[in-house]
């Protein structure tokens, strides 16, 4: 696999790349494995050069921007001359066994020049459940295809998996001016670029989701507001899944006035909070759906993961646009 190149974007992530990078080096050959660290200030950077100090293809990366996008150009930037495949592995997730030479082989099967996967949610604790469970439902995910497992398929985005390292180059990587949808906002160009996006079923991956809702609400917050960006940048039509969501925290806002005006004016203010009111109502019953059929009361709180995620992404959406904030230019390609 020397025409492969590697790269986990890291931050901080000492619980997972122990395992992580074992598996890697025992699956991938020769493959080179670029770590690019964001600037960890637990034990990932030691792990990585103990492992580095013990097999010459595992490399230690400075990633001065810390983002993931940007870590993920440095690398191909730095080691990717004279390969012709780019794989990216978040340092958050679980892979299956053979990952890349499964990767490898839906490529060649298919003629395809990128490669995505599906993605399902586990979880240890009692939160990270709740979470779990609402990101796999439809509830968290709207019945995105990479978030459940379906069949294999021409899709036009999904977990980022492997690139046509020279295509990537071409149309300029990721955008480090987006800390979240990057991945999303890279389809767009790969697309337009001729690309064809593969989702492959047979290598479903295992994310962790963020064990508490101060985390959970900043990261679908930035969701949001990475999707706002995108849709700016490229003038494309918004999904109807996606769409849902948007109207949520305006609805809290007006539930948030008319409970004030119910006190000072009028209890007719109350009418206010019915939209509100009825998509907490949905959230909380699909929740304990969920838990009653797991048999789990964390399962169970999977409805107001739900509602931190939709309200989280909603104000990061809205955001934008009462910001005025706009996509800056579209990356241009370095070669390849």
């Amino acid at each position: 696999m020397k025409d492969v190149l590697i790269v986990i974007p890291c931050l901080n992530e000492e619980a997972h790349l122990p395992d992580l990078l074992a598996g890697l080096v025992a699956d991938s050959g020769d493959a080179l494995i670029v770590v690019a660290d964001g600037g960890s200030t637990d034990r990932s950077r030691a792990i990585v050069a103990d492992m580095a100090a013990r097999h010459p293809n595992v490399v230690l990366l400075e990633n001065p921007a810390r983002i993931q996008s940007a870590g993920v150009n440095l690398a191909v930037r730095t080691h990717g001359a004279g390969r012709r495949w780019l794989v990216r592995v978040d340092a958050h997730c679980g892979y299956p066994r053979d990952y890349v030479a499964g990767l490898l082989a839906a490529a060649r099967a298919q003629d395809a020049t990128s490669v995505v996967v599906p993605m399902v949610t586990a979880a240890r604790g009692c939160f990270q459940q709740a979470a779990a469970a609402a990101q796999n439902s439809v509830l968290g995910n709207g019945g995105s295809a990479h978030r459940r497992l379906t069949a294999g398929q021409w899709v036009d985005h999904g977990h980022h998996a492997l690139f046509d390292l020279a295509l990537y180059a071409r149309v300029g990587g990721y955008d480090e001016g987006f800390s979240h949808n990057e991945d999303a906002e890279l389809d767009q160009r790969l697309l337009a670029a001729g690309g064809r996006i593969w989702l492959e079923p047979a290598l479903v991956l295992t994310y962790w989701p963020r064990t508490a809702a101060g985390p959970l609400f900043r990261q679908y917050r930035g969701y949001g507001r990475g999707r706002a960006l995108n849709l700016l940048r490229h003038r494309s039509r918004i999904k109807p899944r996606q769409a849902v969501p948007i109207v949520i925290a305006p609805a809290v806002a007006a539930a948030m006035l008319g409970a004030l005006l119910a006190i000072v004016a009028t209890p007719w203010a109350l009418v206010l909070a019915l939209p509100a009111l009825g998509w907490a109502g949905l959230c909380l019953a699909y929740g304990a759906l969920l838990g009653w059929r797991a048999k789990s009361a964390c399962v169970a709180a999977s409805g107001w993961a739900a509602m931190v995620m939709h309200v989280a992404w909603s104000l990061g959406f809205v955001g934008v646009h009462l910001t005025g904030a706009r996509p800056g230019p579209v990356p241009r390609g370095w070669g390849g």
